[in-house]
């Protein structure tokens, strides 16, 4: 059995119950170091780990992979929800790379999304139509992710922008930021959420013309407004549309 298995965003208390049993139940966890310390560790007690670094990717899925076709219960620990940005279809190619689809039984387990934990702290910024793009281009051309910040904007979705900033690539944020505002206005709402749920999180509402992006790290998710996103008593609205059919 290999399931990948979702963290949240990192509270004990944002764990399903249905993670807490698949990994209580595991042999054998596999997962990026970071997010090995975000499980509980009475869960890990006795269990073989497999840890890597940033860039182990492909190497834990192996590991993974590898124990479970020696008949271990193996977990794959992501945080957030590990079928969003995360490990459900790393595992999943190569179990079908290597022929293992119908002998090892796979599961994703969900989780909470670190865009909904976001948004949660953030009011409710997602209550319309809304795209998600990381601004990675590691695995991404960055060509096609200009193409789908500016279909998203001129479409007028809210949009979660994913790993936003880090030390290699410190500009794409500010590009991503110009092209969305070829279609929004600079007073446009958008919430900047670092560590949501962990220690040193931080919450911010800025205008997409002053966002500081020198705050905002690997570990930050931002959700820029749409045309109809405000600010009310220190949160973000984006309105469903109610007020326009009902007396609210």
């Amino acid at each position: 059995m290999l399931k990948a298995v979702s963290l949240g965003p990192g509270d004990g208390s944002l764990l399903t119950p249905a993670a807490r049993q698949a990994i209580g139940e595991a042999d054998f966890v596999a997962g990026y170091k970071g997010y090995l310390e975000l499980v509980p560790p009475d869960l890990l007690e006795g269990k073989q780990t497999l840890s890597t670094g940033m860039m182990g990717e492909v190497e834990r899925a192996r590991g993974a992979v590898r124990a479970a076709r020696e008949g271990r219960r193996t977990v794959m620990v992501c945080s957030g929800d590990a079928g969003i940005y995360a490990m459900a279809g790393l595992l999943l190619e190569i179990l079908e790379a290597e022929g293992l689809l119908d002998s090892i039984p796979f599961e994703v387990v969900p989780g909470v999304a670190a865009f909904n934990a976001a948004a949660a702290l953030l009011g409710a910024p997602l209550m319309h139509d809304f795209a998600s793009v990381s601004l990675s281009d590691l695995l991404t051309p960055w060509e096609v992710i200009e193409r789908r910040l500016a279909a998203a904007a001129s479409a007028d979705f809210v949009i979660a922008i994913y790993n936003p900033r880090s030390k290699k690539r410190s500009d794409h944020l500010v590009k991503a930021l110009g092209i969305i505002g070829q279609f929004r206005g600079p007073e446009t709402p958008v919430g900047v959420v670092g560590r949501a749920y962990r220690q040193g999180q931080a919450v911010r509402v800025e205008s997409l013309g002053g966002v500081d992006v020198e705050r905002v790290d690997m570990q930050t998710v931002l959700i820029v407004g749409n045309s109809a996103t405000r600010r009310t008593g220190g949160r973000m609205l984006t309105p469903r549309g109610y007020h326009q059919k009902y007396s609210i």
